[in-house]
């Protein structure tokens, strides 16, 4: 249930906390917000994260990691895998053993490094993959149904300068 101001009430409707239930009514808009977008993240990515155990049979991490690979077909190192997903270095090596295992993916140590590796999607890995990444499209749809294309447009608008404006402040430290 949303309330005129945009307040969900849909928390103590079903009994859930999130991180906008610690805000107070003195909270500065900013802060707010940044709890706003934090649980609609969560919300969203737990929801990923169920759907790709229990339809898919596999983990949000895998999924993103596969993902990096359809989207290079040269392949790509370890090292390279480690910094484009949101997998830690140790559990890059640890992800890649069990695609390996599973078919979906190969690796092939390079000629000038015996400790790298190139890793490639399967063709088994790019099927499985992309039935995956049909399903996945399917479910983030759904979940931004309520939203009319223009408010979609506004929204990446308003977070394209929140991005902008968080970039241009990292960049300057």
């Amino acid at each position: 249930m949303v309330d005129s101001d945009g307040s969900d009430r849909t928390n103590s409707t079903i009994g859930q906390s999130d991180h906008e239930t610690r805000l107070i009514e003195e909270d500065h808009h900013s802060i707010k917000l940044w709890l706003r977008l934090l649980t609609c993240s969560n919300l969203i990515e737990g929801q990923l994260r169920t759907a790709m155990r229990e339809e898919c049979n596999t983990t949000l991490p895998r999924f993103d990691f596969l993902a990096q690979l359809e989207r290079s077909p040269n392949g790509l190192t370890m090292s390279e895998l480690s910094k484009r997903t949101m997998v830690s270095g140790g559990n890059v090596s640890g992800i890649a053993r069990q695609l390996e295992r599973d078919g979906l993916i190969s690796r092939v140590s390079l000629l000038t490094d015996r400790r790298s590796f190139v890793v490639n999607l399967t063709a088994l890995g790019r099927a499985e993959f992309t039935a995956m990444a049909a399903s996945h499209e399917q479910w983030i749809i759904a979940m931004f149904s309520q939203l009319e294309p223009f408010e979609v447009a506004e929204l990446k608008r308003l977070l394209g300068k929140v991005k902008s404006t968080v970039a241009v402040r990292l960049a300057g430290l």
